[in-house]
């Protein structure tokens, strides 16, 4: 076995380099075909993720394998040489197993434990055997691992060290204070995207409790397939399908968006997702009596407290903040000081008055603890507490009161891309697509709310390892041994077939010798010389076939084959025609599935 893998992950290389480097379909086709045509290679496959690129291959030379390899990973991904070469990592032979089978089972997954991954090795062999790209060594390790795999999903406990991508960026939207059912009930949902992880999204939301799931596709037939799926479901949601072009309209009633296409460019940009926000009419900011969005800075032009949406920009956005003398932004109409004091009078959260939905840019100056009222701020409680404070101060007030005591004990995640609170959050969007769906400057619109693939890979780095990681590295390591024992005695397998072989022609010959000299013999006799010689050379081959394929099986047992058919002086274009024989008609017996 000269297997060899070089690739690169999210846990090699950052995002960006990731996204450059993904591969089309088109892209892996040509890719597997210019792996083949190149010398070192006799078999390959490639399995590409939004997470990961890797290719697989049989190579007869380690160090051009891997020059070859690296070079058509540039080459096919669009990423130079070498920009990519730092990011790329190497594994031969049982470490490359080893990866493979660790990968099969989550544990090198962003999210530990997610079961993905085994559609996706499945998907990768697939594409193996239809370009005919995958031999007899890629097919055995692709089914394998795929057993691996779902061995370690049914043995052990891997699936609660981890969660599948769709509900642990859920998870991250709602924040750690509320379940994801709880945050989900209710919201409409917006799913951009009908492809596997979409469908997977749409059905997770349904699960835990959306009112109404909105998808928008490319293909409308996709788009509508998958809202009569969601309908029939029994979830209970409200489903139904819309084109590409409504989803600016769609995300105005919206409360939630999971976005994952195969789109090189971006599908929602930063200005797109700033007019929904702007346009929501429940955002507790009005207009003021200029009809100017209060929020937008003085009408002078001068620097202010609020955002910017410059027109051609990259994201659409630009942040501007103010002096150390800014005023407040504005003052909330009686309604929402009226909410905000009823809050405060009964002990709730003031984000529960409905008022904290979005949080504009804290003043320059706050009190020494880090209170946006200041040391100055009115005493006392109730109505008189809130006396004399601009809205802004109160909702700045009201989140930090909030998170004072969570923020003392723990330090803030960094899995979100955003500083609003959940309770303030307008819009929450889970970009689940490799490149990007979402513009990443999102996470600067007060009331946004951003989960991304980056975000994702910060959070499970914080995330606690089960005590069920362990055994499932045991399977690894075991599995791992188990299939390095077999390939290598499979690999003398030809070389005993071709002894036998040749035992058999030489008691044949012998047996019709034996005929022209004792032409007397009955037909029974015949039968019994012929049955005799047959069972004397099988007990004399029968110890050192045994022998030499559990010495085989051993690491360094590689020798065995050449100095079998060096004894035996066995001819080589036999033992080549068997070993044909075996690549042609792999053992593809089971039908691994695919495991969501």
């Amino acid at each position: 076995m000269s297997l060899l893998v070089v690739g690169l992950s999210h846990r090699s290389a950052p995002v960006s380099v990731l996204e450059r480097a993904s591969l089309s379909a088109d892209a892996k086709v040509k890719l597997l075909h210019d792996t083949l045509a190149a010398e070192p290679a006799a078999e390959a496959t490639v399995l590409a993720t939004c997470n990961r690129i890797e290719l697989y291959a049989d190579v007869d030379k380690f160090h051009a394998g891997v020059a070859e390899l690296s070079t058509l990973l540039a080459q096919h991904s669009g990423v130079a040489l070498e920009e990519l070469t730092p990011y790329l990592y190497v594994h031969y032979e049982d470490r490359a197993v080893h990866h493979l089978f660790s990968v099969a089972c989550g544990l090198d997954s962003m999210v530990v434990g997610e079961g993905q991954i085994l559609g996706q090795i499945k998907d990768a062999l697939a594409l193996g055997q239809e370009l005919h790209t995958a031999g007899r060594l890629i097919n055995d390790l692709f089914q394998q691992a795929l057993r691996v795999g779902k061995r370690a999903h049914s043995e052990t406990g891997i699936d609660r060290a981890g969660q599948s991508l769709v509900t642990f960026g859920l998870e991250q939207l709602a924040g750690h204070a509320v379940p994801v059912g709880e945050w989900a009930a209710g919201k409409r949902a917006l799913v951009i995207g009908a492809g596997s992880m979409s469908s997977l999204a749409a059905a997770t939301l349904a699960r835990v409790g959306v009112a109404e799931i909105v998808v928008a596709n490319r293909t409308a037939e996709r788009a509508e397939r998958l809202a009569e799926i969601l309908v029939a479901s029994g979830t209970g949601v409200a489903a139904r399908a819309v084109t590409m072009g409504a989803v600016a309209d769609e995300l105005t009633r919206v409360d939630v968006v999971v976005s994952c296409t195969g789109a090189t460019g971006l599908v929602l940009t930063g200005d797109d997702v700033a007019r929904a926000v702007e346009g929501d009419p429940t955002l507790p900011f009005q207009a003021g009596p200029e009809g100017r969005d209060p929020a937008a800075g003085p009408a002078d032009g001068s620097a202010g407290a609020g955002r910017d949406f410059a027109p051609g920009t990259g994201d659409g956005l630009r942040a501007a903040a103010g002096g150390p003398g800014a005023q407040a932004l504005a003052v909330a109409d009686a309604e929402v000081v009226a909410r905000l004091v009823a809050a405060a009078e009964a002990g709730r959260r003031l984000a529960d008055a409905g008022a904290a939905r979005t949080i504009a840019p804290a003043p320059a100056a706050t009190g020494p603890d880090g209170c946006p009222l200041g040391p100055d701020a009115p005493a006392g409680d109730g109505r008189s507490a809130l006396t004399g404070v601009d809205a802004t101060s109160l909702e700045l007030h009201g989140t930090w009161a909030d998170q004072g005591e969570a923020a003392a004990q723990r330090q803030p995640r960094r899995t979100v891309r955003s500083s609003v609170d959940a309770a303030a959050v307008r819009l929450a969007l889970l970009d689940l697509a490799m490149p990007r769906d979402i513009d990443a400057a999102v996470h600067r619109i007060p009331g946004v709310r951003l989960v991304d693939i980056e975000s994702l890979a910060e959070a499970s780095a914080d995330a606690p390892m089960a005590a069920d990681v362990d055994a499932v590295r045991t399977i690894v390591a075991d599995e791992v041994a188990a299939f390095g024992a077999a390939q290598r005695a499979a690999h003398i397998t030809p070389t005993v077939v071709a002894l036998r072989a040749m035992a058999a022609e030489v008691v044949a010959m012998e047996v019709a010798r034996l005929d022209g000299r004792v032409p007397d013999l009955d037909e029974r006799q015949r039968a019994e010389v012929t049955q005799t010689v047959r069972r004397v050379v099988d007990k004399l081959l029968h110890a050192p076939t045994v022998r030499v394929k559990q010495l085989a099986s051993e690491p360094g047992g590689a020798g065995y084959a050449e100095a079998l058919r060096e004894l035996f002086d066995l001819d080589p274009q036999t033992v080549e025609s068997v070993s044909r024989a075996d690549a042609a008609d792999p053992k593809n017996d089971d039908d691994p599935g695919r495991a969501s």
